[in-house]
């Protein structure tokens, strides 16, 4: 490449979502609408859920962590976007964007790792409803609770230290919105193979294993839901199952879009728009699909506003 003998680079310009200062100004407003709608879900998810003691139960555990881990994956990217639509130069500091890395990669894999925890939780509360207490002990919660996160904590240490021992010389412009290893791989002034087999490998500990065990879950509730009397019951599992397969798809799906395949030198906007989905919109819909929906919570939140 031309650029090795240059300069290492100290700060990355984002060409952004879109150009067109219009087109900026109306994703503005959108990302802003998205981003209060996650803070406010999220939030009021951990509040109810801290408050209420008949919410201190395992799904609702893992449903706080899941909350706090949305929190902090849509802040670690969607605030910079919002102030970028703003400006002229969309500039991220070296430091920023490694920073912007470990964090999102943290927060990102423990949410994929407590995905296949919850669904883990349902598939034992449908299928064995006589053992749940003795299986779901608070000391197990908090062994799985801990494990997402040091398995998310792995796999960003993984990810992120081998995309950032390469070297980055002269040309700094990422075709991106913010900083993850897809789009700074394309900007390496060095071969670029053993990093993306490392981070394919941490893919298929971190998306495709969670995966397997969320349809897994779910087969089985599904079968043991066919065998029940009640069809009332069967609509509401059903609905809850489908729901949560919804989410599912949306966030394992454009994450292994976007870490599993062999990295092109190009980031087109097809890329972009799949990163969006992971990055901002199923921490909105999170707190929707798995929580507000439910009468648990609604019952607590009716609870804590008639006080």
């Amino acid at each position: 490449m031309g650029e090795e003998n240059g300069t290492s680079v100290t700060e990355f310009i984002f060409l952004g979502l879109s150009q067109d200062p219009q087109t900026q100004v109306l994703l503005f407003f959108l990302f802003l609408l998205i981003y209060l709608l996650t803070v406010l879900g999220n939030l009021l998810i951990v509040v109810l859920i801290h408050s209420d003691p008949r919410l201190h139960t395992p799904m609702y555990f893992f449903l706080r962590n899941l909350s706090f881990a949305d929190l902090c994956f849509s802040t670690t990217t969607v605030p910079q976007v919002l102030v970028h639509f703003l400006v002229k130069r969309k500039t991220i500091s070296f430091a920023g964007c490694s920073t912007q890395i470990v964090v999102l990669l943290l927060v990102g894999c423990t949410e994929c790792a407590l995905l296949a925890v919850m669904s883990y939780d349902r598939y034992v509360a449908v299928c064995k409803p006589l053992h749940y207490s003795t299986i779901m002990t608070h000391w197990v919660c908090v062994q799985l609770a801990a494990g997402s996160w040091a398995s998310g904590a792995f796999v960003s240490l993984v990810d992120t230290t081998f995309t950032l021992r390469l070297p980055y010389r002269g040309n700094n412009v990422i075709n991106h919105f913010f900083c993850e290893p897809p789009a700074l791989l394309k900007l390496a002034s060095a071969d670029t193979y053993s990093t993306e087999m490392a981070i394919f490998a941490m893919g298929v500990v971190i998306l495709l294993a969670p995966v397997s065990l969320i349809l897994t879950s779910y087969w089985n509730i599904v079968s043991t839901v066919i065998q029940m009397q009640s069809g009332e019951g069967r609509l509401k599992v059903f609905s809850t199952c489908g729901s949560h397969l919804i989410v599912v798809v949306l966030f394992y799906g454009s994450g292994i879009f976007a870490y599993m395949r062999p990295n092109s030198k190009i980031m087109n906007e097809k890329d972009k728009m799949i990163s969006v989905f992971y990055s901002a919109v199923t921490p909105m819909l999170n707190p929707i699909i798995y929580s507000l929906r439910n009468k648990d919570v609604k019952g607590a939140l009716r609870r804590i506003t008639t006080k």
